[in-house]
């Protein structure tokens, strides 16, 4: 009965998720509560001790470091992209893209990819939004392409050796994280490749959508040189941030904001620049990445501190130091609420015992005779199972299970420890990944937006890693 009421559960989230009939913070408190009384009600579950009130406290406790980090990583990159620290960044680059949309969008993955390499998602995001949406807006693009490709890119990298995946399937299992990952090097690049392929396609399409808006390459130039008026930071409700109207005036011409300023786009001339204080900015920002790198702190310490530190040099004036948060606080409520209503998910799906039961149900289900496919069947299963489970729940209790299972039909422990991290790039677009709502917090990208775009593309680029490491034998096929 509990998987019938997990998978139902999950069925139900999902459709009110991507049809936006309820708000994604919404939708993570009331589904799984309504869940947990149903199961809590029948008697499948305790309430009490050890039960869902616990297990939910818990996931509380557990978050609460990771939304204080999202608070202040918001508020101090929100504040170095006001005081114009990226923009000489962005005149470079749109110099370099000579304002071609397909190529921005390789150069997204390109980016997020180096970036990746530190095995960190949140500062992967952090630096591939703060140095490229501006330039995003400034061309008019959905920056629904970008949170796209920088989150495709992270997640086929995400199963570096010294990344959390990696470390976790070698721990529990008792295998060499170099036996396990290296065999899978040449599934992680066709998977880097599948990326910018990707990524190719969807900044032809971008651009094949510019031009038939009227938007053509030239007119945005010419209005990003026009730009002198206040514009808008942030956008619509839609995701897109852009519009996609023709310039209704003449560039340079008499005309008023709205006829000449591209909606959502960052002015040059905003009056929270501070171009006396740019190599300070510039060391301050250094310092917090290297800081992150060495992790010999806390990152949420990291991040008060240099929020703290920016705002008072950059606005030295209380009331600007308080209109410089407030300015952020729509992204900063969005994502911290997000991140405590997942912690309603995951302390429901523990305390009801519904991952159990559903990782008993999995093994349990697979007949005897294709047992011999275990390797094959987990790493397809853990597409959906790190989508709707934290890592620490798949590699510490399912992971497990599986793996039992499958030595009964000869699969060693390191063939499956390299089939459950092939789900990774599908893992890191769920919602219970701190570092993706991060990711759609900075951008102001509407999550259902965001995972219309993507989960459909990170499980082509799972199935590619996955079709590699078959062709090699490094997984067992049969």
């Amino acid at each position: 009965m509990l998987i019938v009421l997990g998978s139902a559960m999950i069925a139900v989230f999902m459709y009110l998720i991507l049809s936006k009939r309820l708000a994604p913070t919404l939708a993570l408190v009331l589904v799984p509560l309504t869940f947990a009384l149903v199961a809590t009600g029948t008697g499948l579950s305790e309430p009490g001790e050890d039960g869902v009130v616990d297990s939910i406290s818990s996931a509380f406790s557990d978050f609460a470091p990771t939304a204080v980090l999202l608070f202040f990583a918001i508020i101090f990159f929100g504040t170095m992209i006001d005081v114009g620290l990226f923009d000489p960044l962005i005149r470079f680059v749109l110099r370099t893209v000579d304002n071609d949309p397909v190529r921005l969008v390789v150069l997204t993955a390109v980016l997020a990819g180096v970036v990746s390499l530190d095995g960190d998602g949140s500062t992967t995001f952090i630096i591939t939004v703060s140095a490229l949406l501006p330039i995003y807006l400034r061309l008019g693009l959905s920056p629904v392409v970008l949170t796209v490709v920088a989150n495709l890119a992270n997640g086929v990298l995400n199963i570096l050796p010294w990344g959390g995946p990696t470390i976790r399937a070698a721990t529990v299992l008792n295998v060499s994280p170099s036996e396990l990952f290296n065999p899978m090097v040449p599934g992680m690049v066709a998977g880097i490749a599948t990326v910018l392929l990707l990524a190719w396609q969807l900044g032809r399409s971008e651009r094949r959508r510019l031009l038939a808006s009227g938007r053509t390459l030239s007119v945005v130039a010419d209005e990003m040189v026009a730009v002198r008026e206040p514009a808008l930071v942030g956008g619509g409700t839609d995701g897109t941030h852009g519009t996609d109207r023709p310039a209704s005036g003449s560039a340079g011409g008499p005309a008023d904001a709205g006829d000449h300023a591209l909606q959502g786009t960052l002015d040059p001339n905003r009056p929270t620049l501070r171009p006396k204080l740019i190599w300070f900015n510039l060391a301050l920002t250094v310092a917090l990445l290297v800081l992150l790198g060495m992790d010999v702190l806390p990152l949420s310490l990291v991040f008060v501190a240099a929020a703290a530190i920016a705002l008072v040099v950059n606005f030295p004036k209380p009331e600007d130091q308080l209109r410089a948060v407030t300015s952020h606080a729509t992204s900063i409520v969005g994502v911290v609420s997000m991140v405590f209503a997942a912690a309603v998910l995951v302390g429901v799906l523990s305390g009801t015992g519904m991952v159990t039961a559903m990782a008993n149900g999995i093994v349990s289900a697979v007949p005897p005779s294709v047992g011999s496919w275990f390797a094959v069947i987990t790493g397809v299963l853990s597409m959906p199972l790190t989508f709707f489970l934290t890592n620490d729940a798949f590699y510490f209790g399912i992971l497990p299970i599986l793996t039992e299972a499958a030595g009964h039909y000869g699969i060693a422990p390191v063939e499956m420890a390299r089939a459950s991290i092939i789900g990774q790039p599908v893992h890191m677009t769920s919602p219970l990944v701190p570092a993706l709502l991060l990711l759609v917090s900075l951008a102001k990208v509407n999550l259902a937006d965001h995972h219309r775009r993507v989960i459909w593309r990170a499980a082509v680029c799972s199935l590619v890693m996955l079709g590699v490491a078959l062709l090699l034998g490094v997984v067992p096929l049969g």
